[in-house]
């Protein structure tokens, strides 16, 4: 029996519709080829082939009624983009704690500037001159003199520690915590604008394509978990919608955003340090979560901030800027308390070279000040303690050659809650040895941060070879549906004919 007369032409139209509309697609991509964030679209189609129907519906033989566009889709790989977020998150990890350590380069690195260490050995040298010249008042006063020029890079040193500090926390609390929150709401806003675009049967692929960058970004700051899930928006209709959960070191999860609801971060400065705060999707608080950041940003910043590496309880094996304060502070401290006891009275009379400059806190490198006694006059270096019929002898020198001993010789150097000792040698070695324990840093930072980049690259290289815009390949695609979209016709042209015969070609013969 002779099949549907229009069946065939049916088959035709849709596949030069199907190619046609793969041209349109090819043509978007091919467009977008420089479009950050854009993501390869694919025309998805499948056969139509009724149950208990086809072409020759008396024949055991089924043929289909050609094909179907059952929609566009974007090629991404779940996986490669897992990938890419969890290194991405590492790298914003180590990037934070680099540009950190880089500010405090400027600060102890000497290498091309007079400092601290010059300062210890002008020092040494007006003490030298001193003990070659005692009674003369001129050179206790070049020994003060040098002493204050010290004490300045002390409190110079402090204060650049301290704006480091504060422009870190502000950039923190006024800057990246915004950024996160914005990004928050804004994928939040995005799976809302997505979901009634997908009721409405828009798919909204440059919506999502957008989404996915805000995702991209908001994992370098923290790590997560994205989620899609179904849900049903009406009998039989499903559209798909997204979650996604902050993933904690300790393995538990906090939903951020779940669907069009979304969450917050806060920080703050609690006890001198930088506090996180996690407000999840349904409103619940969740404070201290600081520590419970495994990679990202923030992870970075909050270290930088809040780690003091063999200072912390227990030893962490991040040297934030809380490890630098604290053992320039320990090296001022031992230098006050070592040169008040040296410069005693032969009596024992405290003849104190340094104070406090608040009474009620510890040395530090702000804390400190030349003597009031000693910068008004009222007494001097302590050149000797020995003592000639109860006078001090006039031309002994001994305790001057104590304190240039005592600036040479090796001393114990502690610092944190629990006294740790963190170096052994002299007040210069000292200073020297923070700087090198910096450059140490900084330098294995900017290379693990090297690697990071590297391995980073090679999952986005990956990432885009799925994804991402061939033009090459575009290009085949171009030829390969200009080609079908031309069969498509040809078949057509042939079942023209056909008909043509059949209508006007037979049941002539015996006229």
């Amino acid at each position: 029996m002779i099949r549907s007369t229009f069946g065939g032409f049916t088959t035709a139209q849709l596949a030069m519709a199907a190619s046609q509309r793969a041209l349109d697609v090819v043509g978007q991509n091919i467009a977008n080829i420089n479009t950050t964030g854009y993501t390869r679209q694919r025309l998805d189609i499948a056969s139509i082939n009724f149950k208990n129907s086809g072409m020759y519906s008396n024949s055991p033989a089924k043929v289909g009624y050609g094909v179907e566009i059952t929609g566009i889709s974007q090629l991404r790989d779940p996986y490669l983009d897992a990938q890419y977020r969890t290194q991405i998150a590492k790298l914003g990890t180590t990037d934070a704690h680099a540009a950190g350590l880089e500010q405090l380069s400027a600060v102890f690195d000497e290498t091309t500037k007079d400092g601290v260490q010059n300062a210890f050995r002008n020092l040494s040298t007006s003490l030298t001159q001193l003990s070659e010249h005692v009674g003369e008042k001129e050179f206790d006063t070049m020994v003060r003199s040098n002493m204050q020029i010290l004490l300045n890079l002390f409190h110079e040193n402090a204060s650049r520690l301290d704006d480091i500090r504060s422009d870190v926390e502000t950039n923190l609390s006024n800057t990246e915590i915004s950024e996160v929150n914005d990004m928050i709401k804004n994928i939040a806003d995005l799976n809302k604008s997505i979901k009634n675009s997908q009721i409405l049967g828009n798919p909204a692929l440059e919506l999502q394509d957008q989404r996915n960058n805000l995702i991209d970004e908001l994992s370098s700051y923290l790590p997560i978990t994205v989620k899609p899930r179904d849900e049903e928006v009406g009998p039989g209709q499903f559209v798909e919608v997204l979650d996604i959960q902050f993933h904690a070191s300790d393995g538990s999860k906090y939903t951020l955003i779940s669907d069009t609801r979304y969450g917050s971060l806060d920080s703050s400065i609690l006890n001198g340090k930088a506090s996180l705060t996690l407000n999840d999707s349904m409103g619940n608080s969740f404070p201290s979560m600081e520590e419970l950041l495994g990679d990202g940003t923030l992870k970075g910043t909050y270290d930088f901030l809040n780690k003091a590496g063999e200072f912390d309880k227990p030893a962490s094996s991040v040297k934030g800027i809380g490890y630098y304060e604290t053992t320039l502070n320990s090296l001022v401290k031992t230098f006050a308390e070592k040169f008040n006891d040296l410069n005693k009275a032969p009596d024992g009379t405290a003849r104190d070279l340094f104070e406090k400059i608040d009474p009620a806190e510890d040395w530090s490198a702000s804390n400190i000040k030349i003597a009031d006694g000693w910068a008004n006059n009222q007494y001097g270096i302590t050149a000797s303690k020995d003592t000639v019929g109860g006078t001090i002898g006039s031309t002994a020198n001994e305790n001057v050659i104590a304190m240039i001993k005592a600036l040479e010789n090796s001393q114990s150097f502690t610092g944190g809650e629990h006294d740790t000792e963190f170096f052994n040698g002299s007040f210069y070695d000292c200073f020297a040895n923070i700087g090198t324990t910096l450059a140490i840093d900084l330098s294995s930072t900017k290379t693990l941060l090297t690697n990071h980049i590297s391995i980073l690259q090679q999952t986005s290289n990956s990432r885009d070879g799925v994804s991402g815009v061939q033009l090459d390949e575009e290009g085949m695609n171009l030829m390969h549906y200009n080609q079908s979209y031309t069969a498509a016709a040809r078949l057509m042209t042939t079942l023209d004919e056909a008909i043509d015969t059949l209508l006007n070609k037979t049941g002539v013969v015996g006229r």
